[in-house]
């Protein structure tokens, strides 16, 4: 027994088949390309509030930009080169390389500095009122020099400061006070220094001397934190600082301690790149960062 397939019938199946499979392969691809879009809720922002805060540029004379004008920093054309965010890691990029610096460097930097009245580099505070500071960072990029080391930068700093009457006591002409606290990345580690009074039966004016005051031997804690994340806490008190290092600490409690509290001070974090090679750039990335007093 035979059968005939009409030839109309036939026509009408495969067409059907055809109109079918396309359907379901449109719908997939369309489901594909949802798929494929990106999810903007994953994106992570970094956990700074910057309404206290302060940013150097190594733009201009240089350039600095304050709050209120600072929490746009997302949409601010000035600092968009410099200070961004990378939502895929969570981190506050500071970007910089040599070109302008301030008053009393030779180097260029994308820096915060601390203001306790926002707008304001007069409030300040002393190691017996105290502070704290805590970071999480890591180094993005960075150059290297002739020798094929990294290049040196400041990531953290506290910063001295004299009260107006300080300044006229001994004639200078601006504010400024030597840092009693640099922390650097170098080639990888972190790498302390402070303040030593040079002598200790200095004068009461003389101790306010930017150089009465020398650079100590300076510290390197072991560990070799290389471009990994990493948690940074520096903890001021009268006579004693501290300088803690994913859990790991490094005190400091003796006279030039002691000494210091004659200063106002003000707490630095960012990207301050030590070098003038023309060829130098640096990336510093911060996930949290918080100051108390």
């Amino acid at each position: 027994m035979s059968f005939k397939i009409n030839p109309k019938i036939y026509v009408l199946a495969v067409c059907s088949i055809f109109l079918t499979t396309s359907i379901s392969c449109q719908n997939n691809n369309e489901n594909q390309v949802e798929s494929e879009i990106p999810n903007n809720n994953n994106y992570i922002l970094p956990n700074i509030d910057l309404s206290n805060w302060k940013v150097t540029l190594p733009i201009g004379n240089p350039t600095e930009v304050k709050p209120p004008e600072i929490l746009n920093y997302a949409t601010n054309e000035t600092l968009k080169p410099f200070m961004y965010n990378d939502s895929i890691k969570g981190a506050l990029v500071f970007y910089t390389y040599p070109a302008a610096s301030t008053a009393n460097s030779s180097y260029s930097r994308t820096e915060l500095r601390e203001q306790m009245v926002p707008g304001s580099n007069s409030t300040n505070w002393t190691f017996p009122q105290g502070g704290y500071l805590k970071g999480e960072l890591a180094m993005g990029e960075i150059t290297k020099d002739d020798n094929d080391n990294y290049h040196r930068v400041i990531i953290m700093q506290i910063h001295g400061r004299l009260t107006n009457e300080q300044r006229d006591l001994i004639g200078q002409s601006d504010n400024n006070a030597p840092p009693v606290l640099k922390i650097y990345w170098v080639n990888g580690k972190v790498r302390v220094k402070t303040k030593e009074l040079i002598d200790l039966n200095a004068s009461e004016t003389d101790i306010l001397r930017t150089n009465s005051w020398t650079d100590d031997e300076g510290y390197t804690f072991p560990e070799h934190v290389g471009f990994d994340k990493f948690t940074l806490e520096v903890k001021a008190s009268e006579g004693k600082m501290e300088v803690i290092l994913n859990g790991n600490s490094k005190v400091y409690e003796n006279i030039h301690m002691q000494k210091w509290s004659v200063f106002e001070n003000y707490f630095k974090a960012g990207n301050y790149l030590n070098t003038r090679d023309s060829w130098a750039k640096s990336k510093v990335e911060y996930y949290a960062l918080e100051a108390s007093h």
